[in-house]
Formats: structure tokens, sequence, C-alpha cells
């Protein structure tokens, strides 16, 4: 006994080492840095042509139980990620590139946020039509009988596929303007989306075609009849004029081959070599998802479609299904706790048991629904960094600062007059309640704004410009000024100029405007103290922000160039941004 005793502490003593050694160590990888920038090694284009993958399923219950209470398990005991939290070291995303922006790829294409967009561009969104032609019979091709709101497939007279859905009964245009309105605001920000319309029909011009595959509400499959039919048409809200507002979603070009997940990689796809949880565009994604109150970004409202495009065939990555954006539900409006907690929260369950009930989570608050075409959808209580989807999301638990930077300025993008322009899209028929969307997004926006521009210096859009005297000078743009957040009278910038693996200062000063003078090259390498060629050297420009004269000195944000041998001019190289 005694000896087993003696082993356990020996056993205990060496492990509490093992772990006192590796937080050490951890913590003495993010302190001793050689300071040196360096230029990070661009990705392969994740558009080379492939062969063709298997398509792949997800099963719903599993990815349920999965994110709900294997991932926190998994996460709970996962030391290294413990170590680098503790360490405030988290594992940065794993597709930036120089200037901590995504590139263009199966995943992502930078729109608003790199050139604003026009407003007929906006309306348009991803659509290449008008929607389902609407000169001959719609074909019903497919049904089915889910919950409260039904949906079948129809083929136009065009023979092109469409899927048509419905408005919860007694909710109409809830689902329908949610689902439109989101897919403008993700085409614009940069995602893969489906074309989606508005559409009004009257029901004499559904045909049902033959042997339409067909779930009943007790789930078996069968042939469809007009009986079927019938029913499904009966449970749905109808206009004054006999029509019926739906919303059609033209089905995505290429094969289908199934969801993506949130984490890993798709093993037969040699394209896809980031881990999904560690790609910038999903974890920032979460960032979107809080500002429309997306809830719902599980694996499956994702497709993965194989394209041909410009002579190569790959895989390419689509966000779908945003009927439970802002206050909207498959059922009518999401419940109060939606983006508050996660459909088991157990933070929630053990804030209630500490505080024995005493504790009122603002999810239980009174809240009105003011507009039924709208839902629960506010500004009051939203705290971006505090949303929660319904299921956990791998991608979203790994977001860091810099990542939630970038998910803001796409945000931060949209103009009032963009937004009004994607909400009128929506085509509500109550005024009051576009102008009360239009209120909420706005406010939402310039809440994630005002939080992340906090956390990180907002300076951004760097470039090297030369003054009419032939002086350079090194021009950005303060976002928060931008986006009307803070005062340009009130903001001054101090920056310090020197070579990158010098401590020798060669400009300082403190100013009130977006332009930075930059020295002389004489100037710059007079007494070069690491006696480097003129072409090799790395200068770097720090630029801290403040917001008033008695406000304190923002992060710092380093941005990085050289003097190019032959033409003698400043070129830019990249950025890092102080978390």
């Amino acid at each position: 006994m005694i000896y087993l005793i003696y082993n356990k502490k020996l056993f205990w003593d060496k492990s509490i080492k093992l772990l006192s050694i590796l937080f050490i160590i951890i913590i003495l990888s993010g302190c001793i840095s050689s300071g040196k920038f360096r230029i990070p090694e661009p990705l392969p284009d994740d558009r080379r042509d492939i062969p063709l993958p298997e398509e792949s399923e997800i099963s719903l219950y599993k990815d349920v139980i999965d994110k709900l209470f294997v991932m926190p398990l998994d996460q709970l005991f996962d030391l290294s990620r413990s170590f680098r939290k503790l360490a405030n070291k988290p594992k940065q995303a794993l597709n930036f590139d120089a200037f901590d922006e995504v590139s263009n790829s199966s995943w992502f294409t930078n729109r608003n946020a790199v050139k604003q967009m026009s407003l007929d561009e906006i309306a348009r969104g991803p659509n290449t039509g008008e929607g389902p032609d609407q000169s001959g019979p719609w074909t019903i091709i497919k049904a089915k009988t889910e919950g409260v709101t039904p949906g079948f497939t129809i083929m136009d007279s065009k023979g092109v596929r469409y899927p048509i859905k419905f408005d919860p009964p007694g909710y109409s245009e809830l689902a329908s303007g949610a689902e439109i309105v989101s897919t403008k605001l993700f085409y614009a920000a940069g995602y893969n989306v489906p074309e989606n319309y508005i559409v009004y029909f009257h029901p004499d011009s559904l045909e049902l075609g033959e042997g339409v595959d067909f779930t009943d509400e007790r789930g078996r499959e069968r042939s469809m009849t007009q009986q079927d039919l019938d029913a499904i048409l009966q449970n749905i809200d109808y206009l004054p004029d006999g029509r019926i507002r739906a919303m059609a979603s033209k089905f995505i070009e290429g094969t289908p081959i199934g969801p993506y997940k949130y984490e890993k990689t798709r093993r037969d796809d040699p394209n896809d070599i980031i881990p999904h949880q560690h790609r910038r565009e999903l974890r920032g994604l979460r960032v979107m998802a809080a500002w429309l109150n997306h809830f719902d970004t599980k694996a499956g409202n994702s497709h993965d479609a194989y394209v041909t495009e410009n002579g190569r065939s790959y895989v390419k990555h689509y966000l779908m299904d945003f009927g439970s954006t802002f206050g909207s539900g498959a059922n009518g409006p999401m419940p109060s706790y939606v983006g508050f907690e996660n459909a088991f929260d157990t933070d929630q369950i053990f804030t209630n048991l500490v505080s024995l009930g005493l504790y009122v989570p603002i999810s239980e608050k009174s809240y009105e629904i003011k507009y039924p075409s709208i839902g629960f959808y506010m500004s009051q209580y939203f705290q971006p960094q505090k949303y929660k989807s319904h299921l956990p999301n791998p991608a979203f638990r790994n977001m860091t600062n810099r990542d939630g930077f970038w998910g803001a300025k796409l945000v931060m993008s949209f103009t009032d007059e963009q937004l009004k322009t994607a909400v009128e899209q929506g085509r509500y028929s109550d005024p009051k309640a576009s102008s009360y969307l239009l209120k909420i997004l706005k406010e939402r926006r310039d809440i994630v704004g005002r939080y992340w521009f906090s956390k990180m210096n907002p300076l951004d859009k760097f470039e090297i410009r030369e003054k009419s005297d032939g002086k350079q000078e090194l021009c950005f743009v303060d976002l928060a000024v931008k986006g009307g957040l803070e005062s340009a009278d009130q903001s001054s910038y101090q920056y310090l100029i020197k070579q990158n693996e010098s401590a020798v200062v060669k400009a300082r000063g403190i100013i009130q405007n977006s332009s930075i003078p930059l020295p002389s090259i004489q100037e710059l390498t007079q007494n070069n103290p690491t006696k480097q060629n003129l072409g090799e050297a790395v200068w770097e420009v720090k630029i801290l922000t403040r917001r008033s004269e008695q406000g304190s000195w923002s992060k710092w944000i380093k941005v990085f160039f050289r003097i190019d041998d032959k033409s003698g001019e400043y070129v830019l190289l990249g950025l890092q941004r102080q978390e």
C-alpha cells in the first residue's frame, strides 16, 4: 500500500512538473522572437483540376451529439489548447496573406469590403436571371412534408429546377424575407450562396408530375397524389388575390457531393488542405452570423458542388438555407434565447445552479414581436462577442481577435444605402416592418464595429503615395472613422519608423490625418546599423491610435516596406496586428 501511495505521489509530481515545463515553453515561445518580418508563403490555388470526389452525407443526429457533447469534452482535455489559452497565444488561422487578408478561393471571393458594390449589384446578388419562368405551368417533380411548412421542387417551362419554400402559417414573409435579404448580404460579403428569388404564383399553375417521390408526415416514402398536393396547399397562407408568396432557390450548378464540415478536411479533395476550423472565412463567419442572428450554421446547411469553371473542375463550397436569420425560424419566430444560448448550454445550466435560479438570463426577459414578418430580432442586449449558434461550431470556437476583426470589416463595409437596398429585396408588404429591420441591421452593424474595432487597431487599406513635392507618404483608412463610429477630429496617430531588425529610430511623430510622411531614402540608409544592401533591408512603421488627448493609445499595427533597388521606390510588403 505504501508503495502504491508513493508511486501515485511520484506520478503526480512528475505530471505537475511536466505540465509546468510545457506551460513555460509556451510562454517563452510567445516572448522569444527575432522580430524579423517574414512574408507568408502563398497557398496553392484550391481551384486546381481534380477528379470527381464521392458524395458524402452527414448524420444530423450524430452531428448534434458530436457538437453538443463530444467536441466540448475533446477541447476540455486538449492540453495544448488550454495552454495556448492561458498564454493568450491562440492558434491562428492558416490561410491569411502578408496583409492579414483572405485570398479568393473556392470558399470565398473578396467583394464589398475590398471594392464597394453598386446598389444594383447589391440588389442582384448572386442571381443571373429573374427566377422561375412563369409563361407556362410549373411541374412538381419532388415533394416532402416536414414539420409545419412543407415544400416541393418544381421544373419551370424552360426545364430549370427550383426548390420552393413557404412561409410558416400565420407568419407571411417571415422566412422568405429573411432568406432573400440574408442571401444578398452573405453574397456581398464574399461567400458562395445559391440564387434565391421571391415568387408569387397561383395554385392553378402547378402540375403534378408522374411518379413524384414524396415523404409524408409519417416519414413514409411513396408517390405523391393530387390529394397530397391539395393538403399541402391548404396549410399555406394566401394573398387576397388568391396567389401564394414563396421562395424559389435555383439548383446550384455542378454535381452535388454533400455538405462540408466546419472541421478537418475532405479526404478525397486534394485541394482541401487546410482544416476547416482553421479557415479564416469560416471563423470570421461567426461575426456575420452574430450580426444577422444566423443561429443555424450547422454542416447540414452547407453544400459542396463539383463545378467546371475556366476549364478546371474542382469543389466549390456554398452556404445555404438562410430562413433562420433575423428573427425567423422554421415554424415561426425564433425563441428569445436564440443567439444567447446553445441548444444545450452547460454554461447557462451552471449559472442557473450557482445562482439558485435567481439569475434571469437575457433570453428570459419579456420581449414583444413588433412585426410578425421579422420576428425576434433586436439590438437591445446584443453583444457580438457572446453570440452563440444553436449548435456549437468548431470554426467559431477557434476564432481569434484577428479573425473577429476580419469578420467585422465585412460587416462594417455595408453602407446604410446598401442595407436599405438589400432589405427592399425582401419585398415586405408593411413599410414599417422594412424600416424596423433596416434600423436593427444598422444598429447591430455598429455594435459589431465598436466592439471589434476597440479590440484591434482599426487602420487598414495601406498604400504608399507620392506627394506633389516628390516625397513619399504612407496612407491608410481609419475604419472606425470611415464607419462613423469615431470622430476624425478626435483621432490622432503616433508613428515610429525604424529598420525591422534595428533599434535605431529613423522618424517618429504624432499626426492628426491619415498620411504618415516617410523619410527620404538617404535619411533611411545613412548609418545603416545592419549593413544590409538597399533592397534587402526591411523597414517598419509602427502605428498606435488615440481617440482623445486624454485617451490611451491603442494596440499597435506594424506596416513593412522595402526600397526597390532599380526604381528606388518604396514597396509595401505586409503588416502585423497586435491582438
